[in-house]
């Protein structure tokens, strides 16, 4: 049995000194009790649960620095970095991607998240030919996540489409591409994957976007699974609003909550242009809103309605999506900054009175869990073990309770990050991944050849 001591941690009852914590030999809380200090117990100073991210794809962690760029035609966009994406896609091996995942999930760890939902949609080879297996990348993402300690929600999707039009796939898009008879088998095998992994690890589903797929077509995938978390991203871009309502006569947040019942197991990614009845409707629904704050600031998307959104009730949390930096942290306050320089206030996210970065936590906390399928989010007894333990020397200032989750979200970063356990797993140790050098080796050795053919 493990035990952890903390000074102080955030426990469902508040701010606590003196807590110990114990973890079964399955990875759950068995108990939180004050105590004194106990021999054999790893200290901490400060200790929180950990926070799941929603949304990655890991390929494109390789990429980062290669979209910078300014184009000839003076003015890019999502579209224009998505050409980007497409050329360097074709480059990757499943080595390649297995390596490139393993690194960002090795940094995800060190930045204080504990479980990822893996949104892959990458299955083909270069062209679209099919592999012997067709969960050969499926099982890649499983075994970087086994090799990182990472708790998984491995989310295959269903991508069939060039867009709302339902116009063939082409170039890159080649290898996301199946039909609903190729994609059930591929979900087949993610989930045998996914049954070789810790007990932690959860099976999800996903239709890309109603660019990608049609409104039959997300019926058939919600069936396949359907008690699973159910991901997809929508109204992400200006450009995409327009596609599907010149396409399906309605916006994309509209359509969607009028064809099929949306609720808790739905995640929702980016929702960044919604009109307020989208956005009440939305938070009603139950279903998390799945926010990138960074990702959406590097690609130029938009700001997302926060303070309405808050409301009304609605549940969000956050994911790192293209992985271009990785940091709990700076999600947080990118979603935070965003509301001020839009509204030209400050505190926004926050209740009267309240702690900003309390609140933007806890919702992180609670809706990534929600969003992944995953028994986690507080230090509570029957929870996954997943705690972060922070040293508020890392970062300005000084203070307890609130003020330390303020000053480590609005003035800290990584670094302040000491230790990490997913479902027990004590990977993240003295702020370094117990497997980094190995793990950052192989990256290396990727990423560098990648570099040289693009």
């Amino acid at each position: 049995m493990q035990q952890i001591f903390a000074r102080t941690a955030l426990t469902p009852e508040g701010w606590r000194d003196d807590v110990l914590i114990r973890i079964d030999a399955n990875g759950r809380i068995e108990s939180v009790a004050s105590a004194t200090k106990p021999a054999g117990a790893t200290q901490v100073p400060v200790l929180l649960p950990a926070v799941s991210n929603l949304h990655s794809h890991t390929f494109q962690r390789a990429m980062a620095g290669h979209a910078e760029r300014r184009s000839r035609a003076g003015h890019d966009s999502f579209w224009t970095w998505r050409e980007v994406m497409y050329r360097f896609l074709d480059l990757l091996s499943p080595d390649d991607v297995e390596a490139i995942a393993a690194f960002a999930f090795m940094e995800m760890q060190e930045a204080g998240f504990c479980a990822v939902a893996e949104f892959h949609y990458l299955h083909h080879q270069p062209g679209g030919g099919a592999y012997a297996d067709i969960a050969e990348l499926s099982a890649r993402i499983g075994a970087a996540a086994e090799e990182t300690g990472i708790g998984l929600t491995l989310i295959p999707v269903l991508y069939r489409y060039g867009g709302a039009d339902r116009r063939p796939l082409r170039g890159g898009q080649l290898r996301f591409g199946n039909d609903l008879a190729a994609f059930e088998k591929l979900l087949a095998g993610a989930e045998a994957c996914a049954k070789r992994l810790p007990a932690d690890a959860v099976l999800g589903v996903s239709t890309h976007s109603l660019r990608a797929v049609s409104i039959d077509d997300i019926r058939a995938a919600m069936a396949m699974k359907p008690d699973a978390p159910f991901h997809m991203h929508i109204a992400e871009q200006v450009p995409e609003v327009e596609e599907v309502l010149a396409a399906l006569g309605a916006r994309p947040v509209e359509y969607l909550l009028n064809e099929v019942e949306v609720d808790r197991r739905w995640c929702l990614i980016h929702s960044t242009h919604m009109n307020a009845v989208e956005t009440e409707q939305l938070a009603r629904s139950g279903a998390v809103a799945g926010l990138c704050p960074v990702t959406e600031a590097n690609l130029g998307d938009g700001f997302f309605n926060g303070p309405a959104f808050r409301q009304a009730g609605g549940t969000f949390g956050i994911g790192s999506d293209s992985n271009v930096r990785i940091s709990v942290v700076e999600e947080l306050r990118q979603l935070e900054y965003a509301q001020r320089l839009r509204l030209h206030a400050r505190a926004l996210m926050a209740d009267e009175g309240g702690s900003c970065g309390r609140v933007l936590y806890e919702a992180a906390l609670a809706g990534g869990a929600q969003a992944l399928g995953r028994n986690t989010g507080a230090i509570e007894a029957g929870k996954w073990a997943d705690l972060v333990a922070i040293d508020p020397t890392a970062f300005a200032g000084a203070g307890k309770g609130d003020v330390l989750l303020d000053g480590w979200i609005f003035a800290g970063a990584n670094d302040a990050v000491t230790d990490l356990w997913s479902a027990g797993r004590h990977i993240v140790q003295q702020g370094r991944h117990v497997a980094r050098d190995k793990i950052a080796g192989r990256y290396r050795s990727a990423v560098t050849r990648l570099a040289e053919a693009l």
